[in-house]
């Protein structure tokens, strides 16, 4: 399957998450408020966040309490374990806040296993994700879930998409994947086979991403619902 979306008829639709099913990310206040409570300087924290963001996504920094701790104690805090616990918690929330669902998420995702195609979310992630994701409107429209921080792998290892798959009992050939370009995600399933397409939503100018997808070269849409119009066109019969 051609990223040019040739003769598309895919079963199943796979998903990023932060910037695709969610509006751009942008850090809230609630970060800067917990370094101070973390005794540490906001901007350092922020930029520790951004400098382990893989490290922390593929759990190879060991648990979140103790990375979480680690990191505050190496810019130079000396939190408590009901402080770091309280940050611990928060996390999730605010990580949450920082990229509300997209508009018409809901409504896609509906529409799409109305046509019987299954669905997935593959996503690089700390373990905020897995925990938020369940009180989500989304949640029981995606058939799988693959999150970094539990597969030990971060995209585009071939794994991240390959365990989406077996999950929904399709080949890459028959997936469509939808993301914004962050961690390399639309070349690493185009080379899989899948047929890709790029989110290029207006929001997305400002969102917080790693990674980006700076060689990929396919076609892009403005909105969600665009996916509809895509599917369509490439299934209706030619007269």
């Amino acid at each position: 399957m051609s990223t040019k979306l040739d003769h598309l008829q895919p079963r199943a639709v796979l998903f990023d998450y932060f910037g695709t099913l969610t509006t751009a990310v942008q850090r809230g206040p609630d970060h800067r408020r917990m370094a101070v409570d973390l005794g540490v300087d906001p901007d350092e924290w922020i930029a520790a966040l951004d400098r382990t963001f893989y490290r922390r996504a593929t759990g190879a920094m060991g648990e979140p309490l103790e990375v979480l701790s680690d990191l505050a104690r190496t810019l130079g805090g000396n939190p408590t374990f009901r402080t770091v616990y309280s940050v611990y918690a928060r996390r999730v929330a605010t990580v949450g806040a920082d990229g509300p669902l997209r508009p018409g998420a809901v409504e896609v995702l509906t529409a799409l296993r109305a046509r019987r195609l299954r669905t997935a979310v593959v996503s690089d992630c700390w373990y905020e994700l897995p925990r938020l994701l369940p009180w989500l409107p989304v949640h029981p429209l995606l058939d799988t879930k693959v999150f970094s921080v539990e597969l030990g792998r971060r995209k585009p290892d071939p794994a991240m998409y390959l365990t989406a798959c077996a999950a929904l009992d399709v080949s890459p050939e028959e997936c469509l994947y939808v993301g914004d370009g962050g961690s390399t995600e639309l070349t690493g399933a185009a080379a899989l086979g899948m047929a890709t397409l790029r989110l290029a939503a207006p929001d997305l100018r400002g969102h917080l991403t790693f990674g980006r997808d700076v060689t990929w070269e396919g076609i892009e849409i403005g909105s969600l619902p665009e996916i509809l119009d895509v599917l369509t066109r490439r299934l209706e019969p030619a007269f």
